[in-house]
């Protein structure tokens, strides 16, 4: 196969992705009207993806425990956008900063199992993850150079971390 016959990945879509952002903060904003929640939003293009985020959020929880209510959120958004679209939607949602405070936390968190299977050389298992956070984790250790697999069923899907 020569160069040329080699495909390329296709840049993602910016104005697709924008259509993506507005449909799902025209969502967001009217769930948060219907809970009476005062709430701003930010729309962005990160990557391959569009990212909405809640912030300056005053009132009710929309994060819940361990960002359940935020990937319950995530989900119906995604579905609404998909409705809209006809196409499927790898949009994030965002609330108050919950997102990126969990990736640098889980982003240490990977770096230090991954140290630790180096030591000890045995694979090691972590507590079921959400897709995000298992990702992030997945990242973590690949550029601590080794890898790690998701075993198990949503929503018990965990990833192990393996000696190189």
């Amino acid at each position: 196969m020569t160069e040329t016959d080699q495909e390329t990945p296709a840049a993602p879509d910016l104005a697709a992705l924008e259509q993506e952002g507005e449909i799902a903060a025209d969502y967001i904003e009217g769930l948060l009207d219907i809970a009476d929640i005062d709430g701003d939003i930010d729309m962005d293009v990160e990557g391959d993806r569009a990212v909405v985020s809640v912030v300056d959020v005053k009132g009710g929880d929309l994060v819940g425990a361990h960002g359940e209510t935020l990937e319950a959120l995530q989900e119906l958004t995604r579905l609404a956008v998909h409705r809209q679209t006809g196409e499927r939607s790898r949009l994030m949602l965002d609330v108050a900063g919950f997102r990126e405070k969990r990736r640098a936390e889980l982003s240490k968190l990977g770096a230090r199992i991954a140290e630790d299977v180096k030591r000890s050389g045995e694979p090691k298992p972590l507590q079921p993850m959400t897709p995000f956070e298992r990702k992030v984790v997945h990242d973590a250790v690949a550029a601590a150079g080794l890898r790690s697999e998701s075993e198990g069923e949503e929503p018990h899907r965990y990833v192990v971390v393996l000696p190189a």
